[in-house]
């Protein structure tokens, strides 16, 4: 099993290849981008998503690591002679649309498990490609940005507030009826399309709050962004303020509201409905 200081730098390593395999896609935005079948998550695989996922594997193999891979991508793979040593959860690129749309705002996100269920993450990396800006955070150590601690926001009131919310689906009449309250309360409203960033976010400071409701919300996604609002002291629950231990899975879903303190938290979950 590698040492916790050993995360860091494995993490980092991967971070650092990713950014160098996927230039040369960056080159060809304004190219057709070939669909390569559906990923284990359900969207469609572009060629930028497989050459991020197939160099955070060959980084790890490289470090000698023995893993199970959960991948938004591939789903569920072995590699090593003890692969239920860990279980890496990765989502290659999230904001795969942003990407190739030109939009700034796209990441790649790792998490590092001891089981394949989310409260068992102790080493988890975001890392804003198109910024180079990465978060990282170990079990007990805190989270950090570019090496530098970060904490979450202290602002309780929705009326100063900056809040992440997804309302990005297909059955929208389902669900604006259970925000309408946090909406009519909250005055700055934010989406970006990448949510393993927007939690960082949350982590970071920048924004107060992140809701998400749908149910289409992959536990592949929020993964590593979980451990980094833990260790930056944000929260993180359902919708029924309920700890959230669901199954680190390509499918599995979740709604999830994270805040950057418990007065702003509690009044969210005042106003969202069940």
């Amino acid at each position: 099993m590698s040492t916790q200081q050993d995360w860091i730098k494995i993490l980092t390593d991967c971070k650092d290849n990713v950014g160098k395999a996927i230039k040369p896609h960056l080159k060809t935005l304004n190219e057709p981008q070939p669909d390569l079948g559906m990923g284990a998550g359900g969207d469609p695989m572009k060629p930028v998503d497989l050459a991020a996922e197939k160099t955070i594997v060959d980084t790890l193999q490289k470090h000698g690591i023995s893993f199970s891979l959960i991948s938004e991508e591939s789903g569920f793979e072995e590699y090593g002679n003890n692969p239920k040593e860990c279980f890496i959860t990765i989502d290659p690129i999230d904001g795969t649309t942003n990407l190739l749309r030109g939009l700034p705002f796209y990441a790649s996100s790792i998490a590092v498990s001891r089981k394949p269920v989310i409260t068992e993450v102790y080493a988890a990396l975001v890392t804003d490609l198109y910024h180079d800006t990465t978060y990282i955070a170990q079990e007990g150590t805190g989270a950090y940005r570019d090496g530098k601690r970060i904490k979450t926001s202290q602002i309780t009131s929705l009326q100063k507030a900056v809040i992440g919310m997804d309302l990005n689906t297909y059955k929208g009449a389902e669900i604006t009826h259970k925000i309408t309250d946090l909406i009519q309360q909250t005055r700055h409203i934010r989406h970006y399309g990448a949510n393993a960033l927007e939690l960082c976010y949350v982590a970071n400071g920048i924004t107060d709050a992140f809701v998400d409701i749908r149910g289409k919300l992959r536990t592949t996604d929020v993964a590593a962004g979980f451990l980094i609002i833990k260790e930056s002291g944000g929260i993180v629950t359902g919708v029924d303020n309920q700890t959230i231990n669901v199954k680190l899975d390509p499918k599995q879903t979740l709604k999830m509201i994270a805040s950057g303190n418990t007065k702003i938290h509690e009044t969210i979950l005042g106003l969202v409905k069940p």
